[in-house]
């Protein structure tokens, strides 16, 4: 249920944002204020999971992601229509989430067996796009008979239950030797993924994917398109609707071993289907074939992480997580960025098919990296 409170919330601020302003490129600065502090708190926030009980690290930053939506609550309930709170809001969501992600990460690894991690990122990618379909449908419903305040209320509410699970984890300090978080425990990640070509690719085409082929800045002006503001919920759940059938049907992904081809495959299908839902003329046919996006976007990411968790050391799980989250949170972020500048600048049609047409293209050299083409899952 937190899931789903997190995408309420997901879904309200751009859409509050773009009742304010009627622009898509002030939706797209949703992404451009948190990018920032996206990156200096994914480093550092990993350099200290590495360092310190990463239980502890957790309820820390949930608490401050708590607040944030406390304080969208209050904006809300008070009537106020600051452009600036919500964007300074986004920004220090940005940097608890990011802390919070290098933890959560860096936790998995060590509750389960290495061969368990696969189905274990499955499991959680599944519930979060389970949150990701009934969230934004729920925003919709909430906000075009009610209010954006009590989408806020009940974010605040089922938020609670991260808390409360956070909570209930062991202590989890550090094994063996620490390096007290800071610029050369950061340097020294960034290092060791440089030295990892499977690791760097792996990184190179989710960005890619991430900054050119997402359209999510896109949703509310393409709702208006498709019918108006009773669609948006379903262009914003349709990638999560994908995802989760993706999940439910899961039991192969484990078993392929080739998972660098698999990864670039999956990216190359999230890309294509991407493209083919700008040419859309309907409504349904837009949710399709973004659910198809979703569902190659799950796969993509089950290998992303599973490949990142067993690669990497326990001691730099943290670092690496840090790191994965700036890429896999701040390359949608930097995507909403490009696609609301393309957009004001050329036109949706441009920002939408152009993107992800040319990510396609370039993700398609990386099958060239004989590291990441020969990549098999870790046993």
């Amino acid at each position: 249920m937190a899931f789903v409170g997190f995408q309420l919330t997901a879904v309200a601020v751009p859409v509050q944002v773009y009742e304010l302003t009627g622009s898509s490129f002030w939706v797209g600065m949703l992404g451009a204020v948190g990018f920032v502090p996206l990156v200096i708190f994914g480093l550092w926030g990993g350099a200290v999971a590495d360092a310190v009980d990463r239980r502890r690290l957790l309820m820390v930053s949930c608490a401050v992601l708590w607040a944030c939506t406390g304080v969208l609550f209050v904006h809300a309930l008070l009537g106020f229509n600051s452009l600036a709170v919500l964007l300074g809001v986004v920004a220090v969501q940005a940097a608890g989430f990011a802390a919070a992600s290098s933890a959560r990460g860096a936790i998995v690894p060590r509750l389960l067996p290495v061969e368990l991690v696969p189905a274990a990122n499955t499991l959680s990618f599944t519930a979060g796009n389970v949150g990701m379909v009934l969230g934004p449908l729920l925003a919709a419903l909430l906000l075009s008979r009610w209010s954006f305040a009590l989408v806020y209320a009940v974010d605040a509410a089922l938020f609670s239950l991260v808390l409360y699970a956070a909570l209930r984890l062991p202590a989890l300090p550090p094994l063996g030797t620490t390096v007290p978080p800071g610029l050369r425990s950061v340097l020294d990640g960034l290092a060791f993924i440089a030295t990892r070509p499977v690791l760097l690719m792996s990184f190179i085409v989710d960005i890619l994917a991430m900054v050119l082929a997402m359209p999510r800045a896109l949703f509310p002006e393409r709702a208006e398109q498709l019918g108006g503001e009773g669609t948006v919920g379903w262009l914003f759940a349709a990638l999560a609707i994908g995802s989760v059938l993706a999940g439910l049907s899961s039991g192969w992904i484990g078993r392929v071993r080739r998972q660098g081809i698999a990864l670039v495959l999956a990216v190359l299908a999230w890309a294509l289907a991407v493209a083919f839902a700008g040419f859309a003329r309907s409504l349904w046919l837009t949710v399709l074939l973004l659910a198809v996006a979703g569902a190659a976007d799950l796969v993509s990411a089950v290998y992303r992480q599973t490949i990142l968790q067993t690669y990497a050391p326990d001691e730099m799980r943290g670092r690496m997580q840090g790191v994965f989250i700036v890429v896999v949170a701040g390359g949608p972020r930097l995507g909403d960025l490009r696609a609301g500048a393309t957009a004001a600048s050329f036109g949706i049609g441009v920002s939408w098919i152009g993107g992800a047409l040319l990510c396609a293209a370039l993700v398609g050299f990386a099958l060239l990296v004989p590291s990441l083409r020969k990549y098999e899952a870790q046993r």
